[in-house]
C-alpha cells in the first residue's frame, strides 16, 4: 500500500497530462483548420473576424480563471476537472455541427468558461501532491501535455484536408467526453490533513475576502502577475498567429506550416520544461530564487527568438527561432506555480493562480485580437519582433523586485 501510495502523485500527473493535452488540442484546432472551416463559412476570410474569434475564447477564459480558482479552493478539485473537461469536449463535439459565424463564436465563448475551470484546480491538485524536491518537475511533465495538445492540433488542418473539419471537431469531442469518464474513477482528492504541514483541516473555509486581502497585501504576488503576464503576450501570439506567419512570410501552404509551427514549438518546449523542471527542483536547495533564476534564464531565451520569427525569411531561421522559443518559455512555463508555492500558503494557490491566469489570458486576448488587425496591414512579422522589447522590460522587474523569503 505505501508503495502504491508514494507512485500516486506521480500517477495524478499522468492522468492530468491527458486533460491538458485535450485542453490544448481542442481549442488549437479552430486556428490551424481555418482555410478549411472558412470555405463553409465565408466570413472567416477576414483576418479581423478570425481575431475576433479566436480573443472572444480568451477574454471569457480570463474573467472566469479567478472564479474557478476559487471554486477550486473550496470544493473538489476532482470534480471540478472532470466535469471541465467533460463539458468542453461536449462543446468540441457541437462545433462540428456548427454552420454559422454566430455559432461557432457562442461555442468558443462556451469554450472558454468550461476550461478556465481546469488549470487553477489541475496545478494546484499537483502542487499538492508534489514537494518542493519535486514539483517543478511534476508541474513541468504536466506542461508537456499542454505542448503535445499544441502540437497535435496543428494536424488539424492536415486532417481537415483528408477528412473534414467537421469529423475532426466530433472525434476529438468524443475521445475528451469518454476519458472524462475514465477519470471519474481513476482521479482522486488530496486529503486536506495531508496536503502539506500548513494546511489545516478547515482549508475549505477560508472566506473569498480572507484570500483577497492575502494577495492584495502580498507585494511580490504583484510582481508575479506582472511577470506571467507580459510573457503572455508573445506566448498566445505564438498559439494563434505563428501558423498563419510561416503561411504567409514563407509561401508555405498551411496544412504544412500548420504542423511545422505547432510540432516545434511544442518539442522544444517539452524538452524546457523538463531540463527546466530538473535544474530548479535542485537550484531551489541550495538558493531561495533558484526557480525565479531557472525562469529568468528560459526568458531570456526567448528575446532573440522573437525578434528572428518576426524578421526571419528562410524557413531554416524560423524554425531555429522557434526551437530557441519553445525551449524558453518551457523553461518559464515550469516554475511559475512552483514560483507561487513560495509566496501563497496551499489552501489559497488555485485563487491565486486563478488571478496569474486571468492576467495572461487577458493580454492573450489583446495580442490576438492586435495581430489579426496586424495580418491585414501586412506587419505581423514587425509586431511579432517588437514583443521582444516588452519581455525585455518584465525579466529585469523580475529580477529586481521578486525575492521570496519562505516556502509554503
Amino acid at each position: 500500500m505505501k508503495m502504491a501510495s508514494a507512485k500516486y502523485p506521480w500517477m495524478v500527473v499522468a492522468l492530468l497530462w491527458g486533460v491538458a493535452l485535450l485542453n490544448y488540442l481542442d481549442r488549437q484546432m479552430l486556428s490551424t483548420m481555418k482555410p478549411a472551416i472558412m470555405v463553409d463559412i465565408p466570413s472567416l476570410q477576414s483576418a479581423t473576424q478570425f481575431g475576433h474569434l479566436m480573443a472572444v475564447f480568451l477574454w471569457i477564459y480570463g474573467w472566469v480563471s479567478p472564479v474557478a480558482g476559487f471554486i477550486a479552493d473550496r470544493f473538489s478539485k476532482k470534480r471540478i476537472i472532470v466535469g471541465s473537461l467533460f463539458v468542453w469536449s461536449a462543446v468540441t463535439f457541437t462545433m462540428g455541427y456548427a454552420t454559422t459565424f454566430d455559432q461557432l463564436y457562442i461555442l468558443r465563448a462556451m469554450m472558454g468558461v468550461s476550461e478556465a475551470l481546469y488549470i487553477p484546480a489541475g496545478l494546484a491538485l499537483i502542487a499538492e501532491y508534489h514537494s518542493d524536491k519535486s514539483r517543478s518537475l511534476a508541474v513541468g511533465i504536466h506542461m508537456t501535455g499542454l505542448y503535445m495538445g499544441q502540437a497535435l492540433g496543428g494536424f488539424g488542418a492536415t486532417l481537415a484536408k483528408d477528412y473534414s473539419w467537421n469529423n475532426v471537431f466530433q472525434v476529438f469531442g468524443g475521445v475528451g467526453v469518454l476519458y472524462a469518464i475514465v477519470l471519474m474513477f481513476l482521479l482522486k482528492d488530496k486529503k486536506a490533513a495531508t496536503v502539506e504541514l500548513s494546511d489545516s483541516a478547515n482549508q475549505n473555509k477560508v472566506s473569498p475576502l480572507a484570500t483577497l486581502r492575502l494577495l492584495a497585501g502580498t507585494f511580490p504576488y504583484w510582481i508575479l502577475l506582472f511577470y506571467f503576464a507580459i510573457p503572455s503576450i508573445p506566448g498566445w501570439a505564438i498559439k494563434n498567429w505563428l501558423p498563419t506567419l510561416i503561411a504567409e512570410n514563407l509561401n508555405i501552404e498551411m496544412a504544412v506550416a500548420g504542423p511545422l509551427s505547432t510540432i516545434t514549438i511544442a518539442a522544444s518546449s517539452f524538452v524546457g520544461v523538463i531540463i527546466g523542471g530538473v535544474i530548479s527542483d535542485r537550484w531551489i536547495r541550495k538558493h531561495n530564487r533558484g526557480r525565479i533564476f531557472t525562469s529568468t534564464i528560459g526568458l531570456a531565451l526567448t528575446l532573440p527568438a522573437l525578434m528572428l520569427i518576426g524578421l526571419g525569411t528562410h524557413v531554416v531561421h524560423v524554425v531555429a527561432a522557434a526551437i530557441c522559443f519553445g525551449f524558453g518559455f518551457g523553461m518559464f512555463d515550469a516554475n511559475n506555480m512552483p514560483i507561487l508555492c513560495q509566496l501563497i500558503p496551499a489552501q489559497q494557490r488555485a485563487t491565486a493562480y486563478g488571478f496569474m491566469n486571468m492576467v495572461g489570458v487577458f493580454a492573450g486576448a489583446f495580442i490576438t485580437d492586435f495581430l489579426g488587425k496586424s495580418t491585414d496591414a501586412g506587419r505581423l512579422g514587425i509586431d511579432f519582433a517588437f514583443m521582444a522589447a516588452i519581455v525585455l522590460v518584465a525579466l529585469v522587474l523580475q529580477l529586481i523586485f521578486l525575492k521570496p523569503r519562505t516556502t509554503f
